[in-house]
């Protein structure tokens, strides 16, 4: 195999554990130097830990790769900049950033009943974290001209809950696809792409087989997420397709969302107007209520109580 990574310079957030330990461990394995973003905190985003960040550079550098650990928080903008940094500074640049750090919040809380502090809590780390880095790391690759950004999202993207965890995942998908645009347009060769995974790790969902099993009744997930989120596969599974988006051979692979999972590889589609009504002038509500039942309505299912 070609020396498709050997010699580009990486930032991993969340690489401590679970799926950014696998990536982190699988691109300082292909030749890439790695800056190793862990702040070691608890699954809600409390507490903090050094010390899975310095087990992943450890086991880097006993590989005979090259590694350096940083513990700052995503979710603060100026801690950010300094993660950003400690790549180029130790480096030289920065090739690849690689957006896994996340928390979950509080599982099981009925959305009236959540706190404004725990939504913050999950807005923080998985969209403002991934913006702050994102800000920062493309400060140098808009100069280098090229670089590669890959955003984790989740399943949860598609409308699975209510909380902040799906809303911050689904505002992921649409602010990569913002930025994938946005680079095109200037002409840069640095592509922004989301993944959406499927995997074992702290971060699993706690909502247990039933919950999932009414998703997929209801129709709002397919068989395939429902029993891949009911028996994930391990995060092993995750990093192929990450440092393939991350080489030159992905170029033309830009503003995507790619699920992967047990054995899995998948491009989804974007949404599109399916149905549309038209006419010249202002509708009125009355022509809504006689036309909208036999074109834009026709198979919904009924709501009514």
């Amino acid at each position: 195999m070609p020396a498709l990574l050997e010699g580009k310079c990486a930032v991993i957030t969340g690489a401590g554990r679970g799926q950014g330990r696998e990536i982190a461990l699988a691109m300082a394995g292909r030749g890439v130097k790695v800056v190793v973003n862990d702040l070691g905190g608890e699954v809600d985003g409390t507490g903090s830990d050094r010390a899975p960040a310095d087990e992943v550079v450890a086991e880097i550098k006993k590989s005979g790769g090259i590694a350096v650990a940083s513990y700052d928080s995503v979710a603060d903008f100026t801690a950010a900049e300094k993660i950003i940094n400690a790549c180029v500074n130790k480096f030289g640049r920065i090739d690849i950033l690689v957006n896994c750090a996340g928390i979950g919040g509080r599982w099981g809380v009925p959305f009236w009943e959540t706190k404004k502090e725990d939504w913050d809590a999950v807005i923080a780390v998985n969209l403002n974290g991934t913006f702050n880095t994102c800000r920062h790391a493309l400060a140098f690759m808009v100069k280098q001209k090229t670089g590669r950004i890959i955003n984790f999202s989740s399943p949860a993207w598609l409308g699975m809950g209510t909380g902040a965890y799906p809303a911050s995942k689904g505002a992921v998908v649409s602010f990569t696809t913002g930025l994938a645009q946005q680079m095109a347009l200037e002409g840069y060769q640095i592509t922004c792409n989301s993944i959406v995974p499927i995997a074992d790790t702290r971060m699993s969902p706690r909502r247990g087989r039933e919950n999932y099993k009414r998703l997929f009744q209801a129709g709002l997930i397919n068989r395939q997420i429902y029993e891949e989120s009911c028996d994930p596969p391990g995060p092993e599974h995750i990093p192929a397709i990450v440092l393939y988006l991350a080489t030159d051979e992905a170029t033309n692979i830009n503003g995507q969302v790619i699920g992967a999972s047990r054995g899995r590889v998948a491009l989804y589609s974007w949404p599109t107007e399916i149905r549309g009504l038209y006419k010249d002038g202002v509708w009125t509500l009355d022509e809504l209520v006689q036309r909208i039942p036999a074109t834009l309505a026709q198979g919904m299912p009924t709501a009514r109580g």
